[in-house]
């Protein structure tokens, strides 16, 4: 309980930003999923254990928390930022700082791959040839 709280607190201060971006459900899912992730990767296995735990459960959250066409890209960010933000914050300040790190890295990777997949749809230039040719061949019969 002694290292949830300013977890959360410096959680959700930090993903504000995010969603004002409209990135807010990801950077949530992989901030939330990465710090009880590292919590539960801290009893299993110590800190290689919190980074792992950190990393699949950013992962997971930035996942659930993204639209459907991104969640390939929110969960690589949402994982990778997770585990770095474990081994960071490990290196600062302990346990403690290893599940801020992970929050915060969870909520900005999340947050990152989530607006990186939206740029990717917006990259065609307009060109979209889907379903172009669906009926070409319909009155191939007509004047018999």
């Amino acid at each position: 309980m002694r290292m949830t709280l300013p977890t959360l607190a410096l959680g959700i201060l930090i993903t504000q930003g995010a969603m004002a971006a409209g990135d807010g459900t990801a950077a949530l899912g992989g901030g939330v999923g990465g710090a009880l992730g590292n919590i539960v990767g801290q009893q299993i296995g110590g800190s290689t254990g919190a980074a792992v735990g950190a990393g699949v459960g950013g992962a997971a959250g930035s996942a659930i928390g993204a639209p459907r066409g991104n969640r390939t890209e929110a969960a690589i960010g949402g994982g990778i930022g997770s585990a770095g933000g474990s081994i960071i914050g490990n290196q600062l300040g302990g346990t403690t700082g290893s599940t801020i790190g992970a929050g915060l890295g969870g909520a900005a990777g999340g947050a990152v791959g989530n607006n990186l997949a939206d740029d990717d749809k917006h990259r065609s230039g307009g060109k979209h040839y889907k379903g172009q040719n669906k009926h070409k061949h319909k009155h191939k019969n007509k004047h018999r």
